[in-house]
């Protein structure tokens, strides 16, 4: 079967990460994991620096994989964001960017995500290291805080900062992971480790970013997938460009799950061509 030529996206789309075992055979050949991936997707998660910060030579080798109009939403390493919450971290954060400084010029926003520790007592820190770091950075912030999904006033407070400062608030849809019965290990797991909290959208000037964890049955996916698709299409039609990642409990059908969204999109924007991968419908019971 002949793997479709790609249609530059008008938006963004990617993944959690750039490789998974059952992606050899689902991208196109030729090169290195990124630069396949990189084939089909514009954008990708950078959690591989949650854990771990690269070399600047591993930093230098990403870039040369990628073209011009992908973007790294790189996350802030956890010593920072979970360890120290964002006090006293300024020479962590700087010897960070030098690392990551040969992507400078196709970073998308950073990914500032806090854990659920990081309450409305912390916001203060958040605001002074958001006001400290360097003007041409973008964010995009994540929070897990109960109070901050509660619509009261620690939650206007956080929405307010970040309009003020016109960053995005990253939007974590879990709805569709926590609507699958915990009948196998895998989607044990992800529910064990993903958080489970409301989907609140805030408007901004910031580019929206959306994390959506998929339902081990793709086909369980539509419904929950309905609504971003309209939402999606309505920004691209006014000039809005979007963030969007899929993620599955296992993310080897990652891939799947944005075809199936792709799919989804085309109806409201025909324009949009299939992803150029081979794939097969991931079955119930895999898992």
């Amino acid at each position: 079967m002949e793997t479709p030529k790609a249609t530059p996206l008008p938006y963004y789309l990617g993944g959690p990460q750039w490789q998974a075992p059952a992606w050899h055979s689902q991208l196109p050949a030729g090169g290195p994991p990124l630069a396949r991936y990189a084939k089909v997707f514009n954008t990708v998660e950078g959690n591989t620096t949650f854990y771990a910060s690269p070399s600047r030579a591993q930093s230098e080798q990403w870039r040369q994989q990628v073209p011009d109009d992908f973007r790294f939403l790189l996350k802030l390493p956890k010593a920072l964001t979970h360890e120290h919450f964002l006090h006293g971290v300024e020479q962590q954060f700087q010897a960070f960017l030098r690392l990551v400084e040969p992507l400078r010029d196709v970073l998308g926003p950073m990914l500032l995500q806090l854990p659920a520790g990081f309450g409305p007592g912390h916001l203060d820190q958040l605001w002074r290291f958001l006001d400290t770091a360097p003007v041409d950075l973008d964010w995009t912030v994540e929070v897990r805080h109960p109070a901050f999904f509660a619509k009261g006033e620690a939650e206007r407070a956080l929405n307010r900062g970040l309009m003020e400062r016109k960053l995005a608030r990253v939007v974590l849809d879990s709805r569709a992971l926590f609507s699958a019965f915990p009948d196998n290990p895998v989607t044990i797991d992800a529910q064990r480790k993903k958080p489970r909290v409301p989907v609140h959208l805030l408007p901004s000037e910031g580019a929206p970013v959306i994390r959506f964890i998929g339902h081990p049955d793709l086909d369980a996916n539509r419904p929950f997938l309905a609504p971003w698709v309209e939402r999606v299409a309505r920004w691209i039609e006014t000039g809005i460009r979007p963030y969007v990642f899929m993620h599955m409990p296992d993310n080897n059908h990652a891939i799947e799950l944005a075809c199936l969204w792709t799919e989804l999109l085309q109806e409201h924007l025909p324009e949009l061509g299939p992803l150029p991968v081979t794939t097969s419908t991931p079955q119930i019971g895999l898992f």
